[in-house]
């Protein structure tokens, strides 16, 4: 297990371990935190997660952790790791299970006072309209035919399906479409999960919230994606629901095999991978765009779902209630792009777990709007408390492969959550604070509790002050939906 003796400090906020520590060691292991978030990292088995990851075949400059760093499968939950296409290797592991689980940021042309009268019954209809909970089905019951649609053309299906605004797509990475996406490379077993799960929540730390802006911290940037103080937004943290957990499993199964057959040395073997260049790992690759497409899929079709809500509950009440679309974002993925390294341009399979991009000002990827402010990042807290909007930036390219933090990253597990946290108890306490709760089971809200995670304020302050994202806004519940 990492000591703190093993750790140097780069720079404020930027601690590392080098290359000595263990033989094995390909490449150095980074990580961002303070004094606290120091001490909460020494506590479990993630930094020494983060050393196994840099014994990888094809690992490129440093890996790196973000300061919601927490013991995850494999590899770190708010992991980053660059690997070569030409030599290095794609793991599922290093994704995680819930592919492209993401979060979205709707935003009303109306403030809290407005909505205020109403936020009961719009709690009440966010929940009946958003399905939530394991195994929850949706509305949507595709054919195994149409699910191939949304496997390969993700934001794109829900366009031609009437669920999704052009403008929609433009404010998704990746415009809602990972390409590469290949149906037959998914399982029988994933496509039977996926075709009644499509729009749906799922459980575990996956919400819908109503929030407003409590505080603006860039002026400009915030003018630049609409948003003003005071103002009614909502939030969807979900991802690829059954399909694409069914999806990493197959793959973690499979590669089992695959990783002896390359010669491949693994530390543990949940890091089992296969070469990215390889039949194998292209097919995973495939796969793995396919389950990121139907999460983009899930999300677009809750945002409509959502917008039927406020529409419902809203209409001849509150005028032009209507939401548009922020951004959406994914933190589990693996992503073919290029960065510099040392003066070279190379092209790399950026791993992300539990980590979020965040390209800086000028990335051509970015809609034309947001260009000259950088990349919206939205960094959702635990249910309470608040949540971030960040815009990545200059530094965030020069030192994290355009990467920063997701969330707030737990410190308790869910089982020790509940014995510590009573549902009830909880739901009671976020009511008389004004926050209305509307939640399918008492120990899924104990999981969750604000106690099992980081403070989300002292993570974004971390990432700010290393440069690796800048504060926009900070948003205040004021309903939350979870399953």
């Amino acid at each position: 297990m990492v000591e703190r003796k093993d750790l140097r400090q780069v720079r404020p906020y930027v601690y590392e371990i080098d290359r000595q520590y263990r033989h094995d060691m390909r490449v150095p292991a980074r990580f961002y935190a303070d004094e606290l978030i120091l001490e909460q990292v020494l506590g479990d088995q993630s930094l020494s997660q983060l050393v196994n990851v840099s014994t990888l075949p094809g690992v490129t400059k440093h890996v790196l952790a973000m300061p919601d760093i927490h013991q995850g499968y494999g590899s770190p939950i708010g992991g980053v790791a660059a690997m070569s296409v030409t030599d290095g290797i794609i793991s599922p592991g290093m994704v995680g299970y819930d592919i492209n689980c993401g979060v979205r940021l709707l935003a009303s042309h109306i403030d809290r006072p407005m909505v205020a009268p109403y936020l009961a019954n719009l709690a009440s209809e966010l929940y009946r309209q958003v399905p939530s909970g394991v195994g929850e089905k949706g509305f949507i019951n595709l054919s195994y035919e149409e699910l191939d649609d949304v496997l390969r053309h993700g934001s794109q299906w829900a366009l031609k399906k009437g669920y999704a605004r052009q403008e929609d797509l433009a404010h998704t990475e990746e415009r809602g479409t990972m390409a590469g996406a290949d149906p037959a490379q998914c399982s029988r077993r994933a496509k039977e999960r996926g075709k009644t799960q499509l729009g749906t929540l799922g459980a575990g730390n996956h919400f819908a919230e109503v929030d407003e802006v409590a505080e603006i911290f860039d002026a400009e940037a915030a003018q630049a994606m609409g948003l003003f103080p005071g103002q009614v937004v909502v939030q969807i943290h979900c991802g690829s629901r059954g399909f694409g957990h069914q999806v990493c499993t197959d793959y973690v199964d499979s590669f089992q095999k695959v990783v002896h057959r390359y010669g491949i040395v693994l530390p543990d073997r949940q890091l089992v991978c296969a070469p990215f260049d390889s039949a194998e790992g292209r097919a995973y690759y495939a796969a793995m765009c396919a389950a990121a497409n139907y999460a983009f899929a899930n999300r677009q079709v809750l945002t409509h779902q959502i917008r039927g809500a406020f529409q419902t509950v809203l209409a001849g009440k509150v005028k032009n209630h209507s939401l548009f679309q922020v951004y959406d974002i994914a933190h589990n993925m693996a992503k073919v792009e290029f960065h510099t390294v040392d003066d070279q341009r190379l092209k790399l399979c950026v791993h992300r777990k539990g980590a979020t991009r965040a390209f800086g000002p000028d990335s051509e990827v970015l809609p034309a709007g947001y260009r000259s402010i950088g990349q919206p990042v939205l960094v959702p807290g635990s249910m309470g408390t608040a949540s971030y909007v960040l815009v990545g930036t200059a530094g965030s390219m020069a030192q994290t492969f355009g990467s920063t933090c997701h969330g707030a990253g737990r410190v308790l597990s869910r089982a020790a959550a509940k014995r510590q946290v009573h549902g009830g108890e909880l739901r009671n306490h976020l009511q008389a604070r004004g926050i209305e709760v509307r939640a399918g089971s008492l120990a899924g809200l104990a999981e969750e509790a604000p106690t099992a995670y980081k403070d989300v304020d002292h993570v974004v302050e971390v990432v700010h002050n290393a440069g690796i994202a800048r504060k926009v806004a900070r948003l205040a519940p004021l309903a939350v939906v979870k399953g």
